[in-house]
């Protein structure tokens, strides 16, 4: 499969988690689905297959960080749709975290499914913003 492919599937691959959670968060079928530690595997299939295949230049630019070497890696087409399937996959992973919790917490899915589509932009500003929230919602709890 092509790097070009494997980067233009990464996404659509972790886009009917997000759709649950966002649009579906009260559905018995999002908590079950979500429920699992499995959930992030799916974008991890356009990973794997590119990491395995550019084993060497990654661990190369993983093993001892370097700007000019993870720039070198991430400036190839490997290197880059490698690294976007890595962000999707752990961005995924932090939202399925924050879905549960909101459920935990009882966090109003109108107030966490904008902070979930921020998360699908800007993973570390919308996971502040949970944390935020949920700070406030415990704290709000406890009183």
């Amino acid at each position: 499969m092509s790097v070009e492919t494997l980067f233009t599937w990464t996404f659509p691959l972790a886009t009917p988690f997000w759709l649950l959670m966002i649009f579906l968060p009260g559905w018995s079928w999002t908590r079950r689905i979500m429920s699992s530690p499995w959930t992030p595997l799916l974008p991890l299939i356009p990973y794997f297959a590119l990491a395995l295949a550019h084993l060497g230049e990654l661990w190369t630019a993983v093993s001892r960080p370097d700007l000019g070497a993870l720039s070198a890696f991430t400036g190839t087409p490997y290197g880059a749709a490698t690294i976007w399937a890595h962000l999707i996959a752990f961005d995924l992973f932090i939202a399925r975290w924050m879905y549960l919790e909101s459920r935990e917490h009882r966090i109003h899915p109108l107030v966490t499914g904008p902070i979930l589509a921020l998360t699908i932009f800007l993973s570390p500003f919308g996971l502040v913003a949970f944390l935020l929230v949920r700070t406030a919602r415990i704290r709000s709890s406890h009183e």
